[in-house]
This record gives structure tokens, C-alpha cells and sequence, in this order.
């Protein structure tokens, strides 16, 4: 079928949070919502009928989770990730953040310590510290060539006995590196080794760019299986974050019991209604449709770094290899942290992700949404160039 990401969707007055939450996070209405990581582009057809088609149904009690689901996850698993999962792997959580949280809870004890690299998806930080534990920063090294990557040995000096958990974005967010095998093997060891459990973040890895491949952490060797819990979700990538439908996968029998005991026993791994239909009709019917805004967001990734590379010089979009959200790098502005907010918000009159807020490296960098048709990437663009010459 054509699906028209073109096509300028009202989303005002929808209770989205990208939209109608601005005044709330920027005390202002009238800016450009490039920030909260959903798409602006319709729900996919397929996903709306299955929801339309359970809804003809006039009873809406309790919901069984389907083998039926498991086995879409699965199916999806091993072609698009060359990953073979066995079923009892798999639990439904009711979000990814949420599931970190319950993670915490359920196999953290008082005094442990939850290892991040900066710059790197804010509520990882959060999480942690609302559950009282202690945060470890390993900051990503940022090489020559305009890179990063794992800093290994500042991790060996940080990594205390204390540290229990790992917390990795895989592909990374907000700089959208699809981790080499190589990197993750050797964090893998790293972690085993020390009897650190790595909670791998996956969301975005159907979203992979230009050809690339997506490598579960978990997939890489005996180890990485042994101390790992993925967290995954067909809500990215098919633009459903509302249906808060994300799922588990732990092969590893001490802590999938423990995990998945601690859930089952506080009911947080029951799905609701709605959740379960929309991943399996994105998982069985979606791969056409992912295709196609694949090719689209490549074409807005590089014509946001075309157009700056052309109009706006002082601002470099480094191409991620996954996902629809760019790092802006903006340190060649000269600006402080206040000065490069006032001139996105108050200025540009944008609502981008202020990259302070994913901690070390992550100064003077603005993370933008991408996700959007081109005349509205098109228009943002623009009002930051008007901004700058100003």
C-alpha cells in the first residue's frame, strides 16, 4: 500500500503529550514540538483494524496474554535480529521505564549501584535515584573522527563491587549508535565477570538505518545471555507509545524467576486489552509499512544534515545509525547552556530535547525529532536559521 508520511496530522487537543504538554515543559504554546520521541505520522492501517475489529466485540474484561503474542515476538525476534527466543523467555511490562524500575526492585538490594553512560537517556538516571540507589557514570568517550564509544577503562576504575547493574541503550539514545559485536561481547565479559546484571534498552532497534543491523545484546555469546535482561517494543517503531505495550526477554533461569516472579506476584505483567492486538498486528503485517518510513526517515536525517551543512554551519546533525531522534551538536554557537535554550525556545520558537538533560557530553547538544513530515521538518529548520542570522 502508499502511506503518505507526508500528510500534516492535527495532534492539538489529543491530550499528547508532545503537543499539549508544551506549556506545561516550556511555559509556552506556540512552538514547533520536536521532542518527545513518537512520530507525527498516522498509526499504521493494519494496527487501527485489529484494534477496530476487537472493538466490535462488546466486552472488554480480562485479557489473557495469546501464545499467539509470544510467538509474533519471536517470529520478529529471528528474522529482523537473528535472535531464536524460546517463549518462556518472554514476559508483557507495561513499559520500559517501568520495567527497569521493577527490575530494580525486584533484584537490586539497599546500597547497590546502577552503572550509566552519559550521554544517554535521562530517566535511566531517574529511575535509579528514585529507587534510592546510587548512580555510576561511565560518560561515553567521544573520539576524534566525531564518534563515541565505550570508555572501558574509565569503566574498570568505576566499577566497584557495589555496582550491580548496568544500564545500556542499545541502539544508544539519544546519539543512535548501533553497538558493534565486538563492543558488546566485551562488555559482556566485562559485566559477567563482576556479577553485573546489564538491563539492555532495545526499543529502538527496528529502526536501524542505511542497511545496518541491529545486534541484541543478549544474542552475542553464553555470557551476555547469562547476565542480561532486553527490553523491547513494537510502540517505537509503529508509533503506538499510547498502547504502552513493551515485553521482557531473559534466558537466564535465576533471574527470569526472580524477575518474572516478583511481576507476576504484584500483577505487572498482565497486558491491557489493547496492547497485545496492536503488537501482533505491527509484528504479523508490519514489515512493508516499517520499510517504507525507514526510507522516509533516512530521507529527513539527510535532509536535516544537508540543510545544515548548507544554511546553518555552526550547527553539526551527526548521523545516527538507528532511530529518528539527531543529535545536534552546537558547541561551534559559542553559547552558554542558557543562551542555547533561549535561542531554540524563545527565538527559533522550538521545542527540542535540551541535551544538558542526558548528563556528561551531553552540553551544548539538542536532541531533535525527525519523525515528521518534511514541510514541518522543513519550517524547524528554517526558524533556527532565522534565529542564528538574528
Amino acid at each position: 500500500m502508499n502511506y503518505d508520511f507526508d500528510q500534516i496530522i492535527e495532534r492539538r487537543g489529543t491530550d499528547s503529550t508532545k503537543h499539549d504538554g508544551l506549556e506545561l515543559w516550556y511555559g509556552k504554546s506556540d512552538l514547533l514540538p520536536m521532542w518527545v520521541a513518537d512520530m507525527d505520522f498516522a498509526t499504521p492501517d493494519f494496527i487501527i483494524e485489529a484494534i477496530k475489529e476487537r472493538l466490535e466485540h462488546p466486552i472488554f474484561g480480562y485479557t489473557l496474554k495469546s501464545e499467539r503474542y509470544n510467538k509474533a515476538i519471536i517470529d520478529w525476534v529471528a528474522s529482523h535480529h537473528n535472535w531464536q527466543i524460546e517463549s518462556h523467555w518472554i514476559s508483557f511490562i507495561p513499559g520500559i521505564i517501568r520495567g527497569i524500575g521493577m527490575a530494580m526492585v525486584s533484584l537490586l538490594e539497599a546500597g547497590d549501584k546502577v552503572i550509566i553512560m552519559p550521554p544517554v537517556y535521562y530517566p535511566f538516571r531517574n529511575v535509579a535515584e528514585h529507587n534510592h540507589l546510587e548512580v555510576v557514570e561511565n560518560p561515553l568517550r567521544h573520539t576524534e573522527d566525531g564518534r563515541y564509544e565505550i570508555d572501558f577503562e574509565h569503566l574498570e576504575k568505576v566499577a566497584d563491587s557495589r555496582c550491580k547493574m548496568l544500564i545500556l541503550a542499545n541502539p544508544h539514545n539519544p546519539i543512535g549508535i548501533l553497538w558493534s559485536r565486538e563492543t558488546l561481547v566485551r562488555l559482556a565479559e566485562f559485566c559477567h565477570s563482576r556479577g553485573i546484571i546489564v538491563v539492555s534498552d532495545e526499543i529502538h532497534c527496528d529502526m536501524a538505518l542505511w542497511g545496518k543491523r541491529h545486534i541484541p545484546f543478549a544474542s552475542v555469546s553464553s555470557k551476555a545471555a547469562e547476565c542480561s535482561i532486553t527490553f523491547g517494543a513494537a510502540t517505537k517503531t509503529f508509533n503506538i507509545a499510547g498502547f504502552v505495550s513493551s515485553y521482557a526477554i531473559v534466558s537466564n533461569d535465576t533471574i527470569r524467576e526472580k524477575f518474572f516472579g516478583w511481576m507476576e506476584g504484584n500483577e505487572l505483567n498482565q497486558p491491557n486489552l489493547f496492547a497485545t492486538i496492536a503488537t501482533i498486528a505491527a509484528f504479523e503485517k508490519g514489515e512493508p509499512w516499517r520499510q517504507k518510513m525507514i526510507a522516509y526517515i533516512e530521507d529527513n536525517i539527510n535532509f536535516t544534515i544537508d540543510y545544515c551543512r548548507k544554511y546553518i554551519p555552526q550547527i553539526v546533525a551527526i548521523r545516527p545509525d538507528a532511530s529518528f531522534l539527531v543529535w545536534l551538536d552546537c558547541r561551534a554557537l559559542n553559547l552558554s547552556h542558557d543562551e542555547l535554550i533561549d535561542l531554540f525556545v524563545n527565538r527559533a520558537k522550538l521545542a527540542l530535547n535540551d541535551g544538558a538533560i542526558f548528563g556528561v557530553g551531553g552540553d551544548s547538544y539538542m536532541r531533535l525529532n525527525i519523525g515528521t513530515p518534511r514541510v514541518v521538518l522543513q519550517q524547524a529548520l528554517k526558524q533556527l536559521q532565522e534565529a542564528i542570522n538574528q
